[in-house]
């Protein structure tokens, strides 16, 4: 600390640290109100070293003697620093380590926050490897741990379904096979034992052999069609196909059988039919099957009819016939053996899989099929991209 005494002019008449300041001039150059008093402050050098001072007037018996009209209280900035530096590092010290505490207690927060989802995460994808195909989590949000958390059920979902898909689909091809390999059992058997007597019961037992070893290899040529469908290993041959001639000729094939079930079977296509691109042998097995499940199904005497409308850059083609006091479900239509009337396996030529494998074929064809159902009306319908 210093303390200078200075006249009006600034010039240093007493200087309390060694009065080598004496006769220098020193200018504060700003002021500040201090108690309804305007106190002149600033900083200044002496002997090279930066001060930083307040002035006060000296008024009346407190006038020096020496001619001084000021007192200049100055301190170096050294100084101030090194006090500023004394008072502050403690505060910072204890603001760092409060900091650190509160990090360190928001990262275990965080942490735990972190660590139990993933934990159950973890744990509910070690239940689903073991085959526990229900287990689900409880984590939700729109954080990323949210996500993943609902992203994970979303996919045991799947794999459920899956399982139980693959389930019913074991349990239909066993109930499917059961009926014609005990048909085959029962009258083999029955020709080795000699129940059957008369030629006609012989002849008769072997034409129900033949025909249920028929069915038995119709129904896993299709099984073998509809995996390979689905595994993409279905040799897809795109080139521009005459519709109306396809059309035309299926309906052809098909109308002996709609004759015998004394259905009106009828063709609507507009003058100027646009071709389509398609694969020609793969377009003809998805009507084919189209055909044969209206003129399966369809009541007797009932009309039955195929449309064929142009659009922007496809063409449609619908399949329409009446349905049967059992309303076929138009979602489940094209699942594995689904049948409006289970009791119909038995006298039906297919096996439930015909629909199920044109569905897979149209989309491999970049078209779509699907199934509607007004009121006793079911219409399948067959979108395809248009030459």
């Amino acid at each position: 600390d210093r303390l200078l005494l200075v006249d009006s002019r600034g010039v240093v008449a007493y200087d309390s640290h060694s009065g080598d300041a004496n006769g220098k001039t020193i200018r504060l150059g700003s002021s500040r109100r201090v108690d309804g008093q305007d106190v002149p402050e600033g900083a200044f050098q002496l002997a090279g070293v930066e001060y930083i001072g307040a002035s006060a007037t000296l008024l009346g018996e407190r006038r020096d003697p020496l001619g001084a009209s000021h007192m200049i209280f100055a301190r170096s900035s050294a100084a101030i620093e090194k006090e500023a530096a004394n008072q502050l590092l403690p505060r910072l010290f204890l603001a760092g380590f409060a900091a650190l505490l509160l990090a360190l207690i928001v990262a275990l927060l965080l942490s735990r926050a972190f660590a139990q989802p993933l934990s159950e995460l973890a744990a509910a994808a070690e239940d689903l490897a073991a085959g526990n195909y229900s287990r689900r989590v409880r984590i939700g949000g729109r954080d990323e741990i949210g996500v993943v958390g609902v992203s994970f059920n979303r996919m045991a979902e799947a794999v459920e379904k899956a399982r139980d898909i693959q389930r019913e689909f074991l349990a239909n091809v066993s109930h499917e096979l059961k009926t014609p390999l005990t048909s085959l059992i029962g009258f083999s058997q029955a020709i080795l034992d000699g129940s059957l007597a008369t030629a006609r019961e012989k002849e008769r037992a072997a034409e129900i052999i033949n025909e249920e070893a028929q069915r038995v290899l119709r129904m896993s040529q299709e099984l073998l069609d509809l995996a390979r469908v689905e595994g993409g290993q279905v040799a897809i041959n795109i080139i521009e196909v005459d519709l109306r001639a396809l059309l035309e000729q299926e309906i052809e094939v098909i109308r002996p059988r709609a004759g015998q079930r004394h259905l009106a079977l009828e063709l609507k296509t507009p003058e100027r039919m646009a071709p389509v691109r398609s694969d020609p042998e793969r377009l003809h097995q998805v009507i084919d099957n189209l055909l044969d499940n209206a003129v399966k199904y369809a009541p007797e005497g009932s009309p039955l009819s195929v449309t064929v409308e142009n659009g922007l850059m496809s063409v449609e083609i619908t399949v329409e016939n009446e349905v049967g006091n059992l309303r076929p479900d138009p979602d489940r239509m094209f699942e594995r053996f689904y049948r409006a009337d289970p009791s119909r396996s038995s006298v039906s030529r297919g096996v439930g899989l015909g629909l199920a494998i044109s569905s897979q074929l149209a989309t491999a064809l970049g078209g779509r099929l699907w199934a509607e159902l007004d009121e006793r009306r079911l219409k399948m319908r067959l979108n395809l991209p248009s030459a």
